[in-house]
């Protein structure tokens, strides 16, 4: 005998395959949905519909974008000679909040993990090794995240592209900015001594 309706049931099934939803969150979220108006819920519908309908991969960078290219490779006023490699399209928003940077992104969509089954072909490694012949670029800033899967995709995109001459830069590693030293670990104190810069 079925305790749960069917359609409740199958709302928290899709809920609880996201990441970080759990069955008893996604049985949460399930009966929001249910007691929230009518309009709220076709709203959400509606959103979600649209996200898959136009949203699509940017063909020179792989970002999301609604138009390919998007507004940061067709851009005028972006620097071609340096491109910055990242893991995910929310690594670009995260570069771009600091206003720091003004050059080209290409994103590869995941960072190297046998255990995981991702290889080189999985991820945006030829598109990348295709942009660096035509392009006039000068410099690949690697900006993978600090762990062993990102260690481990700088080093082999280090390996690909230190052949054609091109610089080959790595984010710098260290202390936050507000924390104390007691706190931090030994990794982190290595980094940030070895990148340490005069002042």
């Amino acid at each position: 005998m079925a305790v749960t309706a069917k359609p409740i049931t199958r709302v928290v099934d899709e809920l609880s395959r996201l990441p970080g939803i759990g069955p008893k969150t996604a049985q949460r979220l399930a009966y929001h949905l249910l007691r929230s108006p009518k309009e709220q819920t076709e709203a959400l519908a509606a959103a979600l519909t649209e996200l898959k309908e136009r949203v699509v991969l940017c063909a020179e960078c792989f970002n999301i974008t609604e138009r390919s290219p998007c507004e940061l490779c067709a851009g005028p006023d972006r620097d071609a000679s340096r491109i910055c490699v990242v893991e995910e399209p929310l690594d670009v928003v995260a570069i771009e909040r600091t206003g720091q940077y003004k050059g080209k992104y290409h994103v590869l969509h995941g960072a190297l993990s046998p255990i995981e089954g991702i290889g080189p072909e999985e991820l945006k490694v030829r598109e990348l090794l295709h942009r660096l012949g035509p392009e006039t670029v000068e410099e690949v800033i690697l900006a993978t995240n600090p762990n062993l899967e990102g260690d481990a995709t700088s080093m082999y995109l280090t390996r690909l592209i230190q052949p054609l001459g091109i610089t080959i830069t790595r984010l710098a590693r260290g202390l936050p900015v507000g924390g104390d030293l007691e706190y931090a670990d030994e990794i982190t104190l290595g980094n940030a001594l070895a990148g340490r810069s005069r002042v």
